[in-house]
């Protein structure tokens, strides 16, 4: 019998869910990580944790389950959307915390921004600038953080 897996990736924890054919649940397992708070409005999350912890629960429900990751037909992926991380593109360590969805260290970068091109940024996407957004998480890192910077500069 084949079976789905679904990797949930939050914004406090981890979980692994494997669905029989009919849908129905047939084991899971989470775990919760860490927040770091460096400052009012600053919440990371360390991009080592997440990965540790996604494949610590899909063992752990697997066990649970008595099945094999064969046994998987496929496994789908929901995320924190707007949390960002920047990954080494050689070595696929990442450069600095994940700067997580809620966020707000960007606002200072999109205030930047004129009033016009606000509106210009407005019309074309729909959506208001925001930090929640990732381009300024982006940008904040590669402003404030050197390795982000260097890799940035050297194409990695």
């Amino acid at each position: 019998m084949s079976f789905i897996g679904a990797i949930d990736q939050g914004t406090t924890s981890t979980r692994f869910i494997i669905f029989n054919k009919s849908g129905e649940i047939i084991s899971q397992a989470q775990k919760e990580h860490s927040q770091i708070l460096p400052h009012a409005g600053w919440v990371e999350h360390d991009a080592n944790e997440i990965w540790t912890a996604t494949q610590e629960v899909i063992t752990r429900a697997l066990s649970l389950a008595k099945i094999e990751g064969s046994d998987l037909a496929g496994i789908g992926i929901t995320n924190q959307r707007e949390t960002t991380i920047v990954w080494d593109a050689g070595s696929g360590r990442p450069l600095y915390n994940a700067i997580v969805w809620q966020d707000t260290r960007g606002q200072n970068i999109l205030d930047r921004i004129s009033p016009s091109n606000q509106k210009v940024i407005k019309h074309k996407s729909g959506l208001p600038i925001a930090p929640y957004f990732s381009a300024s998480k982006m940008r904040w890192m590669i402003e404030n953080v050197q390795e982000v910077h260097d890799a940035v500069e050297s194409g990695q």
